[in-house]
């Protein structure tokens, strides 16, 4: 039974492609794609309550393309620190930001903008 148990990540892999894996410096990210139209995820237990009010306040200032400093800025943060813990990082593993040069995630030149399932979020709250 353990054996199954820890058996994950090969099942998946046979069924997905190695493609859907994604690797940046802090964290992991495996995209699969839905059989059910994104409005019905947005809309289920699972998804909304992972939503915090930080990521919340976060999307709710996104206009266009913006770097880091933008939108502390915007949220009227100074703590770097607890910018990219209780905001940024969320908002990205959470699918509702992306960065502009996700290959380059610590480029001065990075900036992040707001994704289709961000948009769906911040429309309903």
């Amino acid at each position: 039974m353990v054996e199954h148990l820890g058996s994950g990540v090969p099942r998946i892999l046979q069924s997905y492609s190695k493609d859907y894996f994604k690797f940046p410096d802090n964290f992991s990210r495996m995209t699969f794609p839905s059989a059910a139209p994104v409005n019905d995820l947005v809309n289920t237990p699972q998804v909304t309550p992972q939503v915090t009010p930080q990521v919340l306040n976060l999307l709710g200032i996104i206009k266009g393309d913006l770097n880091r400093l933008q939108l502390q800025e915007k949220l009227g943060l100074v703590d770097r620190e607890n910018f990219r813990l209780n905001y940024l990082q969320p908002a990205l593993e959470g699918g509702f930001i992306e960065m502009l040069y996700p290959d380059k995630p610590k480029s001065s030149k990075q900036k992040y903008r707001i994704t289709t399932l961000g948009e769906k979020i911040r429309n309903i709250k």
